[in-house]
């Protein structure tokens, strides 16, 4: 009996001593659950409350308000030609009187393209401008205002003086005397003297002393007379 109860005295120390570990080892599985299920709803609380709004509406708000605090610059102006003024073709009529630059008769008239015969060369040629008859140191004068663009001494021509009258108007005086009283350059008025008559057209010896008038329109030669009434003084 003091065996048995020996015994059984030991193994109810053993049962108790496993009882009070199986206690203490539920306790702490039941305090880990409880702890864990306390973590997680921490956790869920704390990421409930670190929720934010989606922070690309705002950047693109921020970035919209910027562009638009920017000043916006003003299109680049357009550089419009400037305008020159429009001009007639008889302007110079309208701003000084034409002059013919030598009154005297016309001896040889301006073909317009057709062919006759020269007196000097006895060929068949244009004739460009007119023959006006006048003697020798006759005075010359500019048919309008204008630039001298060009004097010269022309091989068959003789003495010649070019004048830009304006409104693709172009002037030619040929046949003068080596005593030319303007320089390329000069500009002139209507009626001023720029040389005097001479025999020095090689071209036209055969005729009367002579002073060979022509004009230019935009490059193409026309009729003098058609230009300039030969009464106006």
């Amino acid at each position: 009996m003091k065996n048995f109860s020996f015994k059984q005295t030991k193994l109810g120390r053993t049962l108790g001593k496993k009882g009070l570990y199986i206690t203490l080892g539920a306790c702490f599985l039941a305090l880990g659950g409880a702890g864990i299920a306390a973590y997680n709803k921490t956790v869920d609380s704390i990421n409930k409350s670190l929720v934010v709004a989606d922070p690309e509406p705002e950047i693109s708000k921020a970035v919209e308000n910027k562009v638009t605090d920017v000043a916006k610059e003003d299109p680049p102006t357009q550089l419009q030609p400037e305008k020159k003024p429009e001009q007639s073709e008889d302007l110079s009529v309208k701003t000084q009187p034409n002059v013919m630059p030598v009154n005297g008769e016309i001896i040889g008239e301006f073909s317009n393209g057709e062919l006759v015969k020269s007196e000097t060369l006895g060929v068949w040629k244009t004739h460009d401008g007119i023959d006006i008859k006048a003697d020798t140191g006759t005075p010359v004068k500019a048919m309008n205002k204008g630039k001298v663009t060009k004097v010269n001494n022309d091989p068959l021509w003789g003495n010649c003086v070019i004048i830009d009258h304006g409104n693709g108007i172009e002037g030619h005086y040929y046949g003068m005397t080596a005593a030319v009283s303007v320089t390329e350059g000069d500009m002139v008025n209507s009626g001023d003297v720029i040389g005097a008559v001479g025999d020095t057209a090689q071209i036209e010896l055969a005729g009367p002393t002579h002073l060979h008038f022509a004009l230019k329109q935009n490059g193409q030669w026309i009729d003098p007379v058609e230009f300039i009434s030969p009464s106006t003084k």
